[in-house]
């Protein structure tokens, strides 16, 4: 058999590189973009350097990478927030879930849509930990 005569596998159209898609990412029109700048580790604390958009499809990967350096022993992370765009309750669930476990979680040069969204959710997390507060001193 000769492999000179072999069809090619992809077809020429498919075969090139295809160009970037640029769409409007908006919340109404497409999901939010994340990149991940940077990604190393310093002993057991992460360090992630994000930019981009972070929404509730596109925290998906952040949170695979996440939980795979929970498994791989990381116990802290530093989060660079500095080039985030926008962010909404996807982040703030990625936020929330780090620290579970015991692991420490810094947030390092919030941007400022991070910055209003945690403006935003304060005071109804600090009811939240109020609350909390309370009924374990109830239970006492």
């Amino acid at each position: 058999m000769s492999t000179s005569s072999a069809a090619p596998i992809l077809s020429a159209a498919l075969a090139t590189p295809a160009r970037p898609v640029v769409h409007d990412s908006g919340a109404d029109t497409a999901p939010g973009v994340i990149v991940v700048d940077s990604c190393t580790t310093l002993g057991t604390t992460l360090v992630v350097r994000l930019a981009g958009e972070i929404d509730h499809f596109s925290a998906a990967p952040l949170r695979a990478l996440l939980a795979s350096a929970a498994d791989d022993g990381c116990t802290g992370l530093v989060l660079d927030a500095s080039r985030v765009t926008f962010c909404d309750s996807g982040f703030l669930a990625v936020l929330d879930w780090w620290p579970q476990q015991g692991r420490r979680l810094r947030l390092a040069n919030p941007s400022r849509a991070v910055q209003h969204l945690l403006n935003a959710v304060a005071p109804t997390r600090r009811q939240r930990a109020h609350a909390g507060s309370l009924t374990a001193a109830g239970r006492s």
